[in-house]
């Protein structure tokens, strides 16, 4: 029998006719019977639901409530915190001590306390690293609650009809709202790009919830095949993959989410792992750039696949670390890392597929833009 976990929507996956497979020690749906292909532009298009309960949800509480929370974790994240606003969302990183990244999660404020959203593969890792530089926090790994993402334009209409409030929220605001399927805990968020909203729902009335969702013909059900190519059109990074414990936010392209504060200068520089090399690399640069590529022709350039300056070359530049064909684009596209001398948008390289040099050319990300609520 197989060992893997079960999301409480496992049973719906498979009356949808799910194709699964095993993803982070879990039982979960690669595509429906409307395909890869067909789920990804349906998002685009109207709105997608996605299972995400394989994910990590952990509540931090502090005797000094948020504030103490925040401090906390501000020791192990190059992150303003305590500079988040009440029912504000932050996307953030742990480091080591190296100053790689040991896993990407988000971050919210709910006043009182600190919640926080871990990848599926890192979440008991995770918890022993916050149990471990957290001692004065309480760390509680929900295992009654479900997760759902549900994405696209189409978003908003749809899941107002169940809560009406979410129609003032705006990128990255968070709310505890009541609803028919209990208590949700809300976020205007997700990874593919679009508008969206991401809920957490007791365990027990997920199904109910989702089942309501796919009722309307807008909605289709969106597996992991769908969601890895929309992820990477948004120029989003998969943990284990576009980063790693040997990647740094600053090589990655994240200094977007190391905040002025914690920033050499700031008023709480330092003092999170890896800072003395987060912050050389700010200051200095680093000696690798993740970018986006653009490979010629309709065949995708694969992870793992060497680049080269040129066609000639025996010593690559870098290497891919994601690609897939674009449905939206309607073009291949990867993303990888490559010397700092050969990061800038526009430079031509070479890709080795199959003992081949192809022409591939650097390209800015996200390959398609980012329809957020600001």
């Amino acid at each position: 029998m197989s060992d893997l976990k079960r999301t409480p929507l496992f049973e719906l996956h498979q009356e949808l006719g799910a194709k699964m497979t095993g993803f982070a020690g879990f039982d979960m749906p690669v595509q429906y019977k409307l395909g890869v292909m067909g789920e990804h532009k349906h998002t685009r298009a109207l709105a997608g639901l996605f299972d995400v309960s394989h994910m990590g949800q952990v509540l931090v509480r502090h005797s000094d409530g948020y504030r103490g929370a925040a401090k906390a974790m501000e020791q192990l994240v190059p992150v303003d915190l305590l500079g988040l606003g009440a029912h504000r969302q932050r996307y953030g990183f742990f480091t080591n001590e190296t100053g790689g990244i040991l896993d990407d999660l988000m971050l919210t404020n709910r006043q009182d306390h600190l919640y926080v959203v871990v990848n599926a593969a890192c979440k008991e890792a995770d918890l022993a690293h916050m149990q471990a530089g957290m001692p004065d926090c309480e760390i509680e790994l929900l295992a009654d609650r479900a997760l759902l993402a549900l994405q696209g334009p189409a978003s908003e209409t749809l899941l107002a009809a169940f809560v009406l409030e979410v129609s003032s929220m705006r990128f990255l605001d968070t709310g505890v709202f009541a609803s028919d399927f209990g208590e949700l805990w809300i976020s205007r968020s997700g990874y593919t790009g679009e508008d969206g909203f991401e809920i957490s729902v007791d365990a027990a009335k997920a199904e109910g919830m989702a089942r309501a969702l796919l009722k309307n013909d807008a909605v289709e059900p969106i597996g992991l095949g769908a969601r890895d190519r929309l992820r990477l059109e948004a120029g989003r990074c998969l943990y284990g993959q576009d980063i790693d414990e040997t990647t740094s936010p600053v090589e990655a392209g994240l200094t977007w989410a190391v905040q002025k504060v914690r920033r050499g200068g700031g008023d709480r520089e330092s003092g999170f792992p890896g800072a003395k090399r987060i912050l050389k690399e700010l200051d200095k640069g680093p000696e690798r750039l993740r970018v986006g590529l653009r490979p010629s022709g309709r065949a995708p350039m694969r992870t793992g696949t060497a680049l080269f300056a040129t066609k000639d070359d025996e010593i690559p530049v870098g290497h891919v670390t994601s690609g897939a064909f674009g449905p939206t684009i309607e073009a291949p596209m990867s993303m990888g890392y490559v010397s700092a001398a050969c990061s800038e948008p526009g430079t031509d390289l070479f890709g080795d597929v199959r003992g081949k040099r192809l022409p591939v050319q650097v390209s800015p990300m996200p390959f398609t833009p980012a329809n957020f609520k600001r």
